[in-house]
């Protein structure tokens, strides 16, 4: 570190997106990453062949669909999908905002 401080991240700043689909990186970890995703429109299918995804919901309401079904998380709730499961991602209401827990190095896959 070099006698600096490490750097505060706001989350509050950090989801102040204007577009409909906002997922930017926040935070390494080892060989992770955190990103904050900012949300008013669905993401589309897709999967991760080489890493499994944590979400972790901020603000709003996240629902995952998965070919048999959906979860549906509130604020502080988590939930992990296995690497190459299909999924995809909207937000319940107006907007959510979620915090995904990764491999740095994963590939995504649209289907």
């Amino acid at each position: 570190m070099n006698g600096e401080l490490p750097e505060v991240v706001t989350l509050m700043a950090e989801s102040a997106s204007r577009g409909g689909y906002d997922n930017h990186p926040i935070a390494k970890i080892n060989d992770h990453v955190v990103r904050i995703s900012t949300m008013v429109e669905p993401y589309h299918w897709h999967f991760h062949p080489n890493s499994d995804e944590t979400f972790l919901v901020v603000e709003g309401r996240l629902c995952i669909e998965f070919e048999g079904g959906s979860r549906e998380l509130e604020p502080r709730q988590l939930l992990t999908v296995p690497r190459g499961v299909r999924h995809r991602t909207r937000p319940v209401g107006e907007r959510s905002v979620n915090l995904t827990f990764e491999l740095a190095g994963a590939e995504t896959v649209s289907v």
